[in-house]
């Protein structure tokens, strides 16, 4: 997974490879390992040096602690911008909304030919018993949609919206 992390005013390219529990930060590999301790408290083993860390909200960023340093921590995540600049970057042209995972549809809430404003919620998705609802990439129009009941895999087109 890659990662754009902004570390007190400094900007970092992060590559995080769960299954080898290994970063890349600007290209400079370092294997860790990480163990919870109490919510908010972590013990890490980064490179052989262990460091214990605090971490808190600090608005819509972290404030991480060590003993010897304090950081400013903001994480940018591609595969969040819905979330994350919902309603300041609207993408452009067709889109095409894909299931995250598998499951069942369990609620449509749009209809082919409606017009939608992006962030609007097109339909739910039910999956390990969690329902999730999906909403328009963009504002137009809906020119195909998934139908309730209807079981889907991951990476299976639910939606277009142009």
């Amino acid at each position: 997974m890659k990662y754009e992390i902004l570390i007190n005013g400094t900007t970092r390219d992060v590559e995080f490879d769960p299954a080898r529990m290994e970063f890349a930060i600007d290209g400079r590999k370092l294997a860790a390992d990480t163990a919870q301790i109490s919510p908010g408290v972590f013990s890490i083993l980064l490179d052989g040096r262990s460091f214990v860390v605090t971490v808190e909200e600090d608005g819509d960023a972290l404030l991480v602690r060590t003993a010897e340093r304090e950081f400013h921590v903001k994480i940018f995540d591609p595969r969040s911008w819905q979330r994350a600049r919902a309603g300041r970057i609207e993408l452009e042209g067709r889109q095409q909304v894909t299931a995250p995972m598998p499951g069942k549809i369990v609620r449509v809430l749009a209809a082919a030919g409606q017009t939608v404003e992006s962030g609007q919620g097109l339909l739910v998705i039910e999956a390990m018993k969690m329902q999730n609802e999906i909403r328009s990439p963009k504002s137009g129009t809906v020119e195909r949609l998934a139908q309730e009941g209807q079981t889907v895999n991951a990476g299976e087109v639910l939606a277009v919206v142009v």
